[in-house]
Formats: C-alpha cells, sequence, structure tokens
C-alpha cells in the first residue's frame, strides 16, 4: 500500500490508498512485483525512478530477512534521498535459526552485535532450562521447545512431533492427570543425536531436583510414526541421558513408558530396551503396532498395560542408510 500524504490525522489510509497484491511464491527468489505495478502504485508522485529503487530494495529485504509486517509512516523525499522517519515491523521467529546473523545489529562505537530478543511466551520470563533449549532451537532446522508447568509434577513427557505433543498432552489431562502435568514440548524436524541428548538431559535434570516423592515419577517418551526423523539416532541421544542420570532416575524411582515408530524405529526401539536391561530402570517399551496413546493410561496407573500383538501390524519398516543420516 501507498499514500503520498503520511504522518497522521490524514484519514482512512486503507480507503485512499493505491494498492497492489503480490502473490505468495516460495519457489519464486526473483522479484515479484514489476516497474509498471510500482509506477501505478506511485500515481503522481515526482521522483518515480527514487522512490521505485526503494520500493524494490524495501520489497527484496522484506523476503530475505523474513519479515512479516513493515509500515513505514512517514517517509521523507529530499534531494533525491529518502530519510525513514518511522517505522514498525514484525519479524518471523521461526526463521531465526536462518537469519539469527542478519538480524544482529552492531554499535559502530562499542563493535558489540546485538541479536534480536522476542517476547516471552505466555507472558512470563522463561526458565534457565526453557532458554537454553530455545537457543539450541534458535540454531537448528529441528525443532526443539520446552515449556515447564509444574516442576514438581509427577508425569513428564518427552514427545516427538507438535501434532503428537498436543494428542499426548490432552490425553493426560482427560484422563485426570492435568494436576500432575509437568511439561509441555517436543522434539522433531530430524534433531541430531547430540541435539536430542542435550534436550533430554535437561528435562531430566529438572525431573530429578528436589527430594525424591514416594510415589515416584512417570516419564512418557512417545511420538507417532516419524517420516523421515531417524529415530535410532534420536534414541541413540535419549539413551545417553539415561545412562548420564542413572542414578537419580533411579532414586527419584522414574518409570518410563515408550512407544515410537518410523525410520529405524525397530534399533531405536532395541537401544532402549537394552538400556532398561543394562541400567536396570522399569523401562516399558513399545512400537508402532500399539495404539499412540495406549501407554498414557499404564503410565498413570489406570489402565492396564498395552498387550503387544504376536505379529507386527505396520508398513514402511525400513532402515535409513548411515550416509543420509
Amino acid at each position: 500500500m501507498f499514500y503520498e500524504h503520511g504522518g497522521v490525522d490524514i484519514g482512512d489510509v486503507e480507503e485512499k490508498a493505491r494498492s497492489v497484491h503480490i502473490p505468495v511464491r516460495l519457489d519464486d527468489s526473483e522479484m515479484s512485483i514489476t516497474e509498471r505495478e510500482i509506477d501505478n502504485l506511485l500515481g503522481p508522485c515526482k521522483d518515480k525512478d527514487v522512490i521505485r529503487k526503494f520500493i524494490q530494495n524495501l520489497y527484496e529485504a522484506y523476503k530475505s530477512l523474513h519479515f512479516t509486517y513493515l509500515e513505514i509512516n512517514p517517509f521523507v523525499l529530499t534531494n533525491g534521498k529518502i530519510h525513514i522517519l518511522d517505522l514498525a515491523a514484525k519479524l518471523d521467529e521461526t526463521a531465526n535459526f536462518i537469519c539469527s546473523d542478519k538480524w544482529s545489529s552492531r554499535s559502530a562505537s562499542a563493535r558489540i552485535a546485538r541479536s534480536i530478543e522476542f517476547p516471552a511466551p505466555f507472558g512470563r520470563d522463561l526458565t534457565s532450562e526453557e532458554q537454553y533449549i530455545s537457543d539450541m532451537d534458535a540454531k537448528t532446522g529441528a525443532s526443539l521447545k520446552l515449556t515447564i508447568l509444574n516442576r514438581h509434577g509427577r508425569v513428564w513427557t518427552m514427545v516427538a512431533g507438535g501434532g503428537a505433543s498436543v494428542v499426548f498432552t490432552d490425553t493426560v489431562c482427560d484422563l485426570g492427570g492435568a494436576s500432575e502435568l509437568a511439561n509441555y514440548g517436543e522434539y522433531s524436524g530430524d534433531p541430531s543425536e547430540s541435539q536430542t541428548y542435550e534436550y533430554a538431559k535437561t528435562i531430566l535434570s529438572i525431573m530429578t531436583e528436589g527430594n525424591p516423592r514416594p510415589d515416584g515419577k512417570v516419564l512418557i517418551i512417545g511420538g507417532s510414526i516419524a517420516n523421515f526423523t531417524n529415530v535410532a539416532k534420536t534414541f541413540g541421544g535419549i539413551v545417553r541421558a539415561f545412562e548420564t542420570f542413572i542414578d537419580k532416575l533411579k532414586e527419584h524411582k522414574v518409570s518410563i513408558y515408550v512407544r515410537r515408530g518410523g525410520p529405524n524405529y525397530q534399533e531405536g526401539l532395541r537401544r532402549v530396551k537394552d538400556a532398561a536391561t543394562k541400567l536396570e530402570i522399569p523401562i516399558h517399551v513399545f512400537g508402532p503396532e500399539t495404539h499412540m496413546t495406549a501407554i498414557v493410561g499404564a503410565a498413570l496407573g489406570l489402565k492396564p498395560m498395552p498387550v503387544v500383538p504376536t505379529a507386527p501390524q505396520t508398513t514402511g519398516q525400513f532402515l535409513l542408510s548411515p550416509e543420509r543420516n
């Protein structure tokens, strides 16, 4: 939208302004707005060449820096130069791992880079653990999310996938476990083994802090059927976290319930079963032949342990070669 009279008290800008609609084309890196469209946008304005170049550069910056909103009101043109007097903008936080360096500003005097700081979710400051996971998430194309709901809760989750995290959380609440639900989050998008290890280690560190509860705690490691996440790789990181916190897990009487499917899930579940034997901790392991949330009722002590069928009723049990992991 463009209007040659900027500032305040100018009436209904949306009604007065000229506008051009630019379709979103994710596969197009070229300019999606033509000079003719810009000329029609500018109307009777003088010095169109200067403003046209400014709008083209502004549009490219908007795309490359992942803005979701940008308004300049007003800018002035004097002696062939444009001066921005006021600007309001929004950035897409999920592009942080792509644009963090571009977004940072550097003080010419102090030569100190300052990164963009996004407001904390839910209107509160992040805990140190949440901030740590958020920083990890910003540096990778995978998705690592963690929100602490109740540090003293008995029921903890480590769920792969945003959709699955909602389903597991809803199931815990539906079965009456809302008051004991300790966290909400997800790890997905094919995180590396080391990233999964750090994510799992962070959850276990909070879960095993303080004095042990007489009734112990439960950890639900769930997920649907992964599409491209290497289950064996991520479960390798989770098993490493178990080994790191083995003494604490036993002290806090932690019982672990696992249900997962997807590429290399057989190897991933085997590693978890081996860890249960080696570390001598109660880990109940299920694959895609078991309903996704069947382990929740068992973990809460409200339903019997799921029965594993003698023959797996799944398809797509394939392996990823090491070169593609």
